[in-house]
């Protein structure tokens, strides 16, 4: 599992470190890390480290710092270094002092045959874009196709809320110290090494170990009830897709029961003979977990339907339209007990708080779920997942899930985790993941139709995604 930590939980852990360790310590330890690390990628190039050309750009302060002990480490280790000084009166002392003995030189530009440059500009305690001498100096990096290993953070971006303003470095590799800031999932920072460990925190990630171990796998006396019956309410005349990928989702996802009520049974069981159907939510029969919403319309009937889901003691999924009519009464969730998972895309949220997100996305989950005592899945190519004790962070890697009734498989895919006995931020962090996965595998496979990417498709990706977790 990852974890992810504020620019204020790192220096609160740094404090002791800093107050028992000689001057500089700490960061010639980080420097070391660095250091071992841009060795490392230089290799990817030819194998070989003494030799290459790297350049440092150096900012004021400790990111600086940091940046040129890694360059005097590499220096001595055969490779030429450059340091390139955007700030000379307030550049680290004893770093760049280490620097020049080591026979580093300064100068003005990059030089030609430079293989690789290091941005040290500016760390967690930075904040905006690129000043113009900087950003300048990397336009010209870019342009030269030259490779970035970032210290700490790729400057420009946001460490908390990944956003980027204006010019920003584009790295190839980020190497952080002392743990996974929120930038690191919420924004490209190239491949990511991680140095110092420090104490758990509440905002995590899933890895597909994680994944793995929590998702239900059928034992040798299970069955069909012991591993989480679903009911789906969803779809409608105008949208019966909706009710079919959802209840596929719930089908492909664990070796359980999915029940569906709707009006959209006959196309439903058409695609999935397997479930079984009913009129209404009422006569349905037992469930451990309910979806509402997809497709189900905002009329007086999708609210009946969404009114009988919260006023059970079961899980509850409520996606797209369910959340539309969720916002119309939020009453609906008023002293609920049970769990509920509200997936939002940035309009629904919006719909359900009275604003957009924002920028920072992690505030704004955990405001939407602490309002609704509800556990929040914001859609988006890094969905966050808020709940009463954590976030999930699920970074998709690619936008293959960005596709018309994508979410309404990804409902069908919580609700299965739900009716088989996962907590709600688990079940929602797990099917975020699959989903993802399941997004990129379709994109991957051409299969036998020209369109590589469609919800249909993911949906037939599921298993696959989770039999190679």
């Amino acid at each position: 599992m990852r974890f992810y930590y504020t620019a204020e939980q790192i220096r609160a852990a740094e404090a002791p470190l800093l107050a028992a360790l000689p001057d500089g310590a700490l960061m010639r330890r980080a420097a070391t890390g660095l250091a071992t690390a841009i060795a490392g990628e230089l290799r990817r190039g030819t194998g070989a480290v003494a030799g290459r050309r790297i350049c440092v750009v150096v900012g004021s302060g400790d990111n600086g710092g940091d940046g040129l002990w890694a360059a005097t480490l590499l220096r001595r280790r055969g490779v030429a270094a450059d340091a390139i000084l955007l700030d000379p009166e307030r550049t680290h002392r004893s770093a760049l002092t280490a620097f020049r003995d080591a026979a580093g030189r300064v100068v003005q530009t990059i030089r030609a045959g430079t293989d690789l440059v290091i941005d040290a500009v500016v760390g967690i305690s930075g904040s905006g874009p690129l000043r113009p001498a900087a950003a300048e100096v990397f336009r010209a990096i870019e342009d030269a196709g030259i490779p970035v290993v970032a210290v700490d953070i790729p400057s420009g971006i946001d460490v908390a809320t990944g956003a980027i303003n204006g010019p920003a470095v584009r790295a190839a590799l980020t190497v952080t110290f002392g743990g996974l800031k929120p930038v690191h999932a919420l924004a490209d920072c190239g491949r990511v090494e991680l140095g110092l460990d420090l104490p758990n925190t509440d905002l995590v990630g899933f890895d597909a170990a994680d994944v793995k171990a929590h998702w239900p796998m059928p034992g040798p006396h299970d069955d069909k009830y012991s591993q989480g019956v679903v009911g789906i309410l969803a779809g409608s005349a105008a949208y019966p897709g909706a009710a079919v990928l959802c209840t596929g989702a719930a089908v492909a996802a664990t070796s359980g029961m999915v029940r569906y009520a709707g009006p959209a049974a006959a196309d439903v069981v058409s695609h999935w003979p397997e479930v079984v159907i009913a009129p209404d939510a009422s006569s349905a029969g037992r469930v451990q977990a309910w979806v509402v919403g997809p497709g189900l319309g905002t009329d007086e009937a999708a609210l009946m339907a969404l009114t009988f889901a919260l006023k059970s003691d079961l899980p509850v999924v409520v996606d797209a339209d369910g959340l539309t009519v969720l916002a119309a009464h939020p009453n609906l969730l008023t002293r609920r007990q049970a769990p509920t998972v509200l997936t939002p895309h940035a309009g629904e949220y919006a719909r359900l708080a009275g604003a957009p997100p924002g920028a920072d996305r992690v505030v704004a989950a955990r405001r939407l779920a602490e309002t609704f005592g509800a556990t929040v899945l914001l859609k988006g190519n890094v969905t966050v997942i808020a709940g009463p004790d954590r976030v999930y962070l699920n970074p998709a890697g690619d936008s293959w899930a960005a596709t018309a009734g994508s979410g309404d498989v990804l409902s069908g895919i919580i609700g299965a985790l739900l009716a088989a006995g996962l907590a709600p931020g688990e079940a929602a962090a797990a099917a975020a993941f699959v989903h993802a996965r399941a997004a990129n595998a379709s994109a991957a496979d051409p299969g036998p139709v020209s369109v590589p990417t469609s919800a249909s498709r993911i949906l037939t990706h599921i298993r696959r995604a989770i039999a190679e977790l």
